[in-house]
């Protein structure tokens, strides 16, 4: 596929996604997020990537949020579908299996933060303003912002921010645990790009499994996700990178993963 609002680079087990679509405030409309599909689903399979940072080009926007021109005028049943969609690709990033790392150098709006939030965690700029402020337009969040910033911060700071759709700014955003950390503009990318590594130098196998415990059991009741980890605990014996680890570790060296 060719790709004409993503950039991808990588480098060290870190894939750099970065949506450009800097003359419409890198907005999602509906072949910029079928190009987050293909890049994602690619590198889900791509062994040589283990860590992705997802950032917006340009100092302004991280994305603005949805299209509002193909949402105009649109029938119920395709403003359906189009939500439907971007559920299913948000899902897809959240569900990776590798770390996501959203570097979030200014303005997350409505899809922008809904994109964020299916993140598997957020660094931003000083400079970064979050919100969902489809309420403003008459509509609603359409890609998952009702359902995982709730349980991300809360339902009372959630609600007040769908309801309102007033942004927050960067700081708020940190005290709420929206976002995890706030750099300066200049240092939010290098940030970013520094952790990703960090994590990329990580047992792949034990990653895959932390996330699919932790996503899976923020559904599930305690007692279903404790026997959730348990059975990951007891597959990831079975792993060369597990005896690798814990053999390093016994031999004071530092651990050689690779991923089987």
């Amino acid at each position: 596929m060719t790709l004409q609002f993503l950039r991808v680079a990588t480098h060290d087990g870190v894939a750099v996604v970065t949506i450009d679509r800097q003359d419409k405030g890198n907005a999602l409309n509906a072949a910029l997020i079928g190009e987050l599909d293909c890049v994602f689903t690619g590198l889900a399979t791509d062994a040589s990537v283990r860590t992705v940072v997802l950032t917006g080009a340009g100092p302004k926007f991280f994305v603005a949020g949805a299209d509002i021109a193909e949402l105009d005028g649109a029938s119920p049943a395709k403003l359906g579908a189009t939500a439907a969609y971007g559920q299913a690709v948000f899902r897809r990033i959240e569900t990776l299996g590798k770390p996501v790392i959203a570097a979030i150098n200014g303005f997350a709006l409505g899809g922008g933060l809904e994109l964020a939030l299916s993140c598997t965690f957020r660094y931003a700029s000083s400079n970064a303003k979050l919100g969902l402020p489809e309420i403003n337009l008459g509509i609603m969040p359409g890609y998952g912002g009702t359902q995982r910033l709730p349980r991300l911060v809360g339902r009372g700071p959630a609600l007040e921010m769908v309801l309102t759709g007033d942004p927050i700014d960067a700081n708020e955003a940190c005290r709420l645990g929206l976002v995890n950390k706030v750099f300066e503009p200049d240092q939010l990318q290098d940030a970013a790009t520094k952790i990703a590594t960090k994590l990329a130098s990580k047992a792949p196998v034990a990653t895959r499994f932390i996330l699919d415990a932790a996503t899976r059991g923020q559904d599930l009741a305690l007692g279903e996700g404790l026997a959730l980890e348990a059975a990951l605990f007891g597959l990831i014996g079975s792993t060369a990178d597990t005896r690798e680890g814990l053999k390093a570790f016994l031999e004071k060296r530092p651990a050689r993963f690779t991923g089987a």
